[in-house]
């Protein structure tokens, strides 16, 4: 992992970040009555990549949340390639704009799917010795003496 102090140094933010703007790009070619379904749900889909995993890069001292968040991304990777896929049947992209896009979020899907599987090489925290719980209140002298008469008489 090396000393990676900010998501933006992740290459796969990077990947995803260009896959974002590549998407945007290619979208304003769109026809306008695709403006708010297709052209709008592909963007938010691929934008969505890069801000998940930048919200997993925060949520690292807690493994279980930056897994969850990690998935959250690969599952709107796997909604881009799907986007992808209706805008080359549609012939809104080209065969090879569309085995580009296509490209590029397989490979994010790769890396993610990498942190998501080894997440002790990614998070923070998780070797400290867990907190001590305070002890327990000291039981009231009568209910103490109740509960070894109970005993003494269950016992006989």
């Amino acid at each position: 992992m090396g000393n990676i102090r900010s998501f933006k140094e992740l290459r796969v933010w990077q990947h995803a970040m260009d896959a974002a703007m590549r998407v945007f790009e290619l979208t304003k070619t769109f026809p306008g009555d695709e403006k708010y379904s297709m052209t709008d749900q592909f963007r938010r889909a691929s934008r969505s990549v890069a801000t998940n995993i930048a919200e997993a890069w925060r949520k690292r001292r807690c493994p279980a949340a930056f897994v969850s968040k990690l998935n959250d991304a690969e599952g709107e990777a796997a909604e881009s390639q799907t986007w992808t896929e209706l805008a080359l049947r549609c012939g809104y992209l080209s065969y090879s704009e569309a085995l580009e896009l296509d490209g590029v979020f397989d490979k994010i899907l790769a890396e993610l799917v990498c942190m998501i599987e080894h997440p002790e090489d990614w998070t923070v925290g998780t070797n400290r010795s867990p907190r001590v719980a305070a002890s327990p209140r000291p039981r009231v002298a009568s209910q103490s003496r109740r509960s070894q008469a109970h005993h003494k008489e269950s016992v006989r």
